[in-house]
């Protein structure tokens, strides 16, 4: 028999996961995790038009006091901005270009169905406490910050925050998200896609275990107006599961149950499919221009901010 990983399984008959470490009940944001992400700021691969003046270094050339690079002078262009000094020494226009400092808006999408309420560490717990690191560091650069909660759809919604003054206002709403309801992820990114048309930086934190599979979602944010960063959370109990002899599974979200007798050539299969199946989402996500990232909650979350997300360019 072939297991699918396409949700959490865990025993039906009366079992219970392991209790919670201390860790998972600590608070999303501490004193000194926050002062090192002062230093830190989001990134776009992609030339993203804000609305409203900020700090953020744009990689369009605009107005500001920091100068870009030269080029040739046009017919059009302001005289305001000539290079008289070359102009003394060459005999040629050249006009200067300048950094743009810009807002930036920054979508952080959190799985908040069933299955992400699994794990020792919580997959959700993780994914709220990553949250909350990639809201800090938006807000305190007057980057526009929004955090939806989905399942199957958008259940919570901050709408656009802005300053270090809304991240009590980000955190409690992490706080409140409640894991819920099963996971329809096409309905989710569809009815997001549809409510924010700005363009932006969008975070996907999930499992990503759908049964209409990760595509019918991802179609509505990979590409196009958004710069798509898929990281996909799980716990160590899903990647190397401690399972034998005969059990019924059953589905987090729709209840289905599955008797199975577990072998250790069952587990190298399911093992085998999982690893397919993350691949194939890496695929997914990369060919369509976007950043795709595996953890396990095992990995602490701040190195998971502060290290992998630096370097792949989310954070820097």
């Amino acid at each position: 028999m072939t297991v699918i990983p396409s949700r959490s399984p865990v025993p039906a008959a009366g079992a219970k996961p392991p209790a919670a470490p201390a860790d998972d009940r600590g608070p999303l944001l501490d004193p000194t995790l926050m002062a090192r992400l002062d230093q830190l700021d989001v990134t776009s691969r992609k030339m993203l038009a804000g609305k409203l003046k900020g700090e953020r270094r744009s990689k369009r050339r605009g107005q500001s006091v920091e100068f870009a690079d030269y080029r040739n002078y046009t017919i059009g262009d302001d005289l305001r901005f000539i290079d008289w000094n070359i102009y003394a020494r060459l005999d040629r226009l050249f006009l200067k270009l300048f950094l743009e400092e810009e807002d930036l808006a920054m979508y952080i999408l959190v799985d908040v169905s069933k299955s992400s309420d699994f794990g020792s560490p919580s997959k959700f717990r993780y994914m709220q406490r990553v949250a909350a690191a990639l809201g800090y560091i938006g807000l305190v650069n007057y980057n526009r910050v929004t955090v939806c909660g989905v399942s199957d759809g958008v259940v919570a919604d901050t709408g656009a925050m802005r300053g270090r003054r809304k991240v009590s206002q980000l955190v409690s709403f992490l706080e409140k998200l409640t894991p819920t309801g099963p996971s329809h992820m096409a309905e989710a990114c569809r009815r997001f896609a549809l409510a924010h048309r700005a363009k932006g930086i969008c975070v996907v934190l999930s499992d990503f275990f759908v049964k209409e599979g990760f595509d019918a979602g991802l179609r509505y944010v990979a590409g196009g107006k958004y710069d798509l960063f898929a990281v996909q959370c799980l716990a160590p109990q899903e990647v190397d599961p401690d399972l034998q002899g005969d059990l019924k599974l059953r589905d987090v979200e729709d209840g289905d149950v599955a008797e199975v007798s577990i072998t250790p050539a069952l587990v190298k299969q399911y093992k085998a499919n999982l690893n397919a199946y993350c691949l194939g989402l890496k695929e997914y996500v990369t060919r369509r221009g976007g950043t795709y990232l595996f953890t396990s909650t095992a990995v602490p979350f701040d190195t998971l901010v502060l290290n992998y997300l630096r370097e792949r360019g989310l954070v820097g």
